[in-house]
Parts: structure tokens; C-alpha cells; sequence
């Protein structure tokens, strides 16, 4: 079961929403989405569906979220309406939708994320640099550390008298959070086998609180009072917090773009019930949605250019 949210974020970045537009109810709105992807994108995709569904009762929203990798075959296929993905899809998976229906996917990024690293709340670790990062994950150590780090000591650290041991945390390779995190932090490189794969980002929040000696990536929007968020830098004098500021501003490492994902033919309007949707998305309450959910809402600028995505032919 998902996590209840952190609400700090909407409390302290609501006025980001201030001067985006308010959606506006529309007559004639009926029928059904299905949604297809992102596990990061669950809660947040239940929230926009369930107030969208408020305002207008005779529709209907079905929101599978088994991971990023399943939401451009299900929109490729037709089986979905939207695909929701924590990741830019890959040359593959548009080259396969061009092959269907002879033009591209059109891709709005509708939220900011970030990956976060956590620990155990009383973990006296104070950040780590990419190199470590990637030398705790990772078998290749592409990022340039000299020797994996398997244990807290090689850090300095003594973080559990029994157990020393780095027991590490992540996602399955159908998530989207496992594919950011792999070019992010491990250089391209590959997972080392010992990396316990989960399910859903609850998961991996789940078994990190519950471990001292435990390490895990999974989307910030996913934080509970158990584990706390480590810093990250370049070098361990220039440790970047995982802040709201640092995430905009792209000083934090691991941040990243949450986008849906639709088949909008070029020159085209997208089918009434889709665009209304969209745009209730990209407005003044859906972002405050997303804010929420403890993700971070799209600036204005960026928001407007993905509305003008819905009426005007992909690029």
C-alpha cells in the first residue's frame, strides 16, 4: 500500500500555483481513461482522477501503475489513453510508436521530481558524493571510484554494532525510477546483484526505515518520518541537500520531469474527455495536486508550453 504523502510541500511552495490558470468546468465531459505506467506517479495519478471525476461523475478513470516501462506498449497497443512515465522514453519505444501510427508520441512533463537517497532516520551519515553513490550500487563503477563500498566502515561510519554491512535497497527494472537512476547515478553503468529489488518506492521506503544498516533510491514524493533523505555532491564539500530550491534550480543531482504521454495525431485535437483531463493537469489546481503529493509543481512558463502542446501539432 502506497505511503500517505508528505504535505510539507504543499504548504511551502503553493504559491508557485498562484498565478497559473484555473481549470475551468466544460459541458458534455463523459467516458472513460486508462492510464498505464508509473508506480512514482500512482498516488498522484489517483489524486488528479479522483478530483477530475468530482467534477465531472460521468467519467471514469482507471489508473494502472505497474511501472514506466508497461506505458508505451499500452499506448502504443490502444490498451491505454495515457501512459504515465518517471522517465523519458527511449529511442526504442518512440521509434515503435512511429512504426504504428506514422507520427510521434506527444510528451508533457507534468511535475518535478526528485530520487532520494535514503537512510535510516538515525544514521549519522552526513551525504555522499556520486562515487560512493554509484560504488554502493553498482558493479561497473563507471562514476570513478577506485573499489566498491560494501560495508558503512569504508565511509567511516560505524552505523550498527552487529551488522556493518550495506544492505541495498531499489526498484525493479520495469520502474522508471530504476531507469533514471541507473544513467543518474550509476553512469550508465549495471546494478550489482546484491541490490534487493522492490516492487513499488513504498517498498523501498519500507525496508530502509525498518534497517539501520540499509540504503535505498526511490521518489522524495515517497519520504516517511522513518528515513531521511541524504545529500549528495560531487565532493563531500559540496553536498547538495534535496530541497524544493535546489530541485528547480537543478542543483540537486537526481532530479528529474514526471510526464504523461498521448497519441495525439499532428493537427489534431485530442478526443474531449483526454484534453479536458490534460488541462485540468496543467492548471492551477492540478499542479497544487502534485504539490500535495510531496512532488514539486512545473513553473508557469514551462506549464503554459505544455498546454499549447494539447491544441497544437507535436513537434
Amino acid at each position: 500500500m502506497r505511503f500517505l504523502p508528505l504535505l510539507i510541500g504543499f504548504y511551502l511552495t503553493s504559491s508557485t500555483c498562484a498565478s497559473m490558470p484555473d481549470y475551468e468546468r466544460q459541458p458534455g465531459v463523459a467516458g472513460k481513461i486508462v492510464s498505464v505506467g508509473s508506480d512514482t506517479m500512482a498516488n498522484m495519478m489517483e489524486f488528479w482522477a479522483s478530483e477530475f471525476e468530482t467534477l465531472y461523475p460521468q467519467t471514469s478513470i482507471q489508473v494502472d501503475a505497474t511501472g514506466s516501462s508497461t506505458a508505451p506498449p499500452a499506448l502504443t497497443e490502444g490498451v491505454a489513453s495515457i501512459g504515465a512515465m518517471s522517465r523519458p522514453m527511449k529511442d526504442s519505444e518512440i521509434r515503435a510508436f512511429e512504426r504504428e501510427f506514422g507520427y510521434r508520441p506527444t510528451v508533457l512533463q507534468v511535475a518535478l521530481d526528485a530520487i532520494a537517497l535514503f537512510v535510516e532516520r538515525q544514521n549519522p551519515i552526513p551525504g555522499l558524493t556520486l562515487a560512493q553513490v554509484d560504488a554502493i550500487f553498482s558493479a561497473t563503477r563507471y562514476c570513478g571510484h577506485g573499489q566498491g563500498i560494501m560495508r558503512w566502515s569504508q565511509l567511516g561510519y560505524n552505523v550498527d554494532m552487529d551488522d556493518n554491512t550495506i544492505k541495498v535497497f531499489g526498484r525493479n527494472s520495469v520502474s522508471g525510477t530504476y531507469g533514471s537512476f541507473k544513467v543518474l547515478a550509476l553512469c550508465d553503468g549495471d546494478f550489482r546483484n546484491t541490490v534487493r529489488e522492490q516492487p513499488s518506492s513504498a517498498s523501498v521506503v519500507m525496508s530502509v526505515s525498518a534497517n539501520k544498516s540499509a540504503i535505498g533510491y526511490a521518489a522524495f514524493g515517497y519520504k516517511t518520518a522513518g528515513v531521511k533523505a541524504l545529500p549528495i555532491g560531487h565532493t563531500e564539500q559540496e553536498l547538495v541537500p534535496l530541497t524544493i530550491e535546489n530541485v528547480r534550480a537543478e542543483r540537486y543531482p537526481f532530479s528529474r520531469f514526471l510526464y504523461l504521454i498521448v497519441n495525439k495525431p499532428p493537427g489534431q485535437e485530442l478526443p474531449t474527455l483526454e484534453r479536458e483531463f490534460l488541462l485540468f493537469v496543467l492548471s492551477k489546481q492540478g499542479q497544487a495536486l502534485v504539490e500535495r503529493d510531496g512532488y514539486f509543481a512545473i513553473g508557469e512558463d514551462l506549464l503554459i508550453r505544455q498546454r499549447r502542446l494539447l491544441s497544437s501539432a507535436p513537434k
